[in-house]
């Protein structure tokens, strides 16, 4: 059995191996971490304790390492030394720069594709699709009604990567955060993206200062989205940020 992501803490990794459990016998043989945020990471531990190899693509291990020590402290900090008691940082026991190759008969009896687009929503990040169940894994790749984070991303690489995605012949989403969905869910953030960088460039253009970009980025079509007040904000300020630092470069 394959396991993707493990979850935040120690004990959090736990439930989910337990989860695991109660639907089948079968033991998990590999994990595979599809993007670098806390939330998938730290249940490693609980795994590993089991004797199940961690893998990641090299450049998320590689941002996982330089700066999630700091993400480990503040979640200690944030949710109490209780909760996450056991939980450690890391390195991956497998990484791998290409498209990982699955001995798939080895591991769950059937085919699967580790999908690496590059630098895409974040260093490192991967889908994995089940072409049998024709359910993709999207990761950092999609989240589902809420506001995807800019601040690791490469916004053309990611685009040229929705693009990718849409072409399998997905019929079930499970997206980094929120519920499960359809294909229209790469078209949502698609959209996000496209309606995020189109108002940013008609703001630099019309020479709006940095100060103003947050308040003047409003996009209505997304407003129900999570993180919309927060993240939406800086995801503006930070491409605002990307596209003077282009014209200064020209």
């Amino acid at each position: 059995m394959l396991a993707i992501d493990t979850g935040t803490s120690y004990l959090h990794g736990r439930a989910l191996l337990a989860a695991i459990r109660s639907v089948t016998e079968q033991p998990v043989r590999l994990v595979l971490i599809t993007h670098t945020r806390q939330e998938f990471l730290f249940g490693a531990a609980a795994f590993r304790e089991r004797g199940v190899p961690i893998a990641m693509q090299q450049a998320a291990a590689g941002l996982m390492a330089s700066r999630c020590e700091t993400c480990l402290k503040t979640l200690r900090t944030t949710l109490g030394e209780e909760v996450m008691r056991g939980t450690t940082m890391f390195v991956p026991d497998r990484s791998f720069t290409d498209p990982l190759e699955i001995d798939a008969a080895a591991l769950i009896g059937r085919p699967i594709q580790v999908l690496y687009f590059g630098h895409s929503s974040g260093p490192g990040d991967i889908a994995v699709y089940d072409p049998r169940s024709r359910t993709l894994f999207a990761g950092g790749l999609l989240d589902a009604q809420r506001i995807p984070d800019v601040i690791d991303s490469d916004l053309v690489r990611w685009s040229d990567a929705l693009r990718s995605l849409q072409a399998l012949p997905v019929e079930v989403i499970v997206p980094g955060h929120g519920p499960s969905g359809s294909k229209r869910m790469i078209t949502q953030v698609e959209r996000y993206l496209d309606q995020l960088t189109t108002r940013v460039r008609a703001l630099l253009k019309a020479g709006a200062p940095l100060s103003e970009v947050p308040d003047s980025t409003a996009l209505p079509d997304f407003a129900s989205w999570d993180q919309y007040d927060t993240v939406h904000r800086r995801n503006a300020a930070l491409v605002y940020l990307r596209y003077e630092r282009e014209q200064l470069v020209k």
